[in-house]
């Protein structure tokens, strides 16, 4: 097994597990996507003046999409989180809404839940319920996410 390769088993086992939930905004979700570009050129050997389409070398590396991985990663947490029945704050962080109903200025207009809630609808937590009707869903998040970013 060649060095390459245990870089690569390290960034997705273990920085994507670990900083999923800090690249959710588009331009972080570019700069890591181009950063694996990198990594994968570079574990092939390939320049950019080669000119081998970004995917040929997708193919040729067979590694997953850093934005895909990040979106199934957050669907399955969302699923996870709100299937918990232990009493943790999870679930009840979830549900919360401000009393005022407005957000504080400087933050996001939108909430870790939205786009989960465009796929899914609103009643979100109830589908998340059953695990079936979760797991279809997954995959028309993961693509309607990664084309966003």
């Amino acid at each position: 097994m060649s060095s390459e390769w245990r870089v690569s088993d390290i960034k997705h086992d273990v920085l994507v597990p670990r900083n999923y939930y800090k690249w959710e905004y588009p331009v972080l979700i570019r700069r890591l996507r181009v950063t694996q570009r990198a990594m994968e050129r570079a574990m092939l050997g390939v320049s950019l003046r080669d000119r081998i389409r970004n995917v040929e070398i997708r193919r040729r590396t067979k590694v997953t999409d850093i934005a895909q991985r990040v979106a199934k990663l957050k669907w399955q947490w969302a699923g996870h989180i709100v299937r918990r029945k232990d009493g943790r704050w999870g679930p009840k962080v979830l549900e919360w809404q401000p009393r005022t109903g407005k957000r504080s200025v400087g933050r996001p207009p939108t909430r870790w839940t939205d786009d989960i809630k465009r796929v899914a609808g609103s009643r979100w937590i109830q589908a998340a319920q059953n695990r079936g009707t979760w797991n279809s869903l997954q995959k028309t998040y993961v693509q309607q996410w990664t084309s966003i970013g």
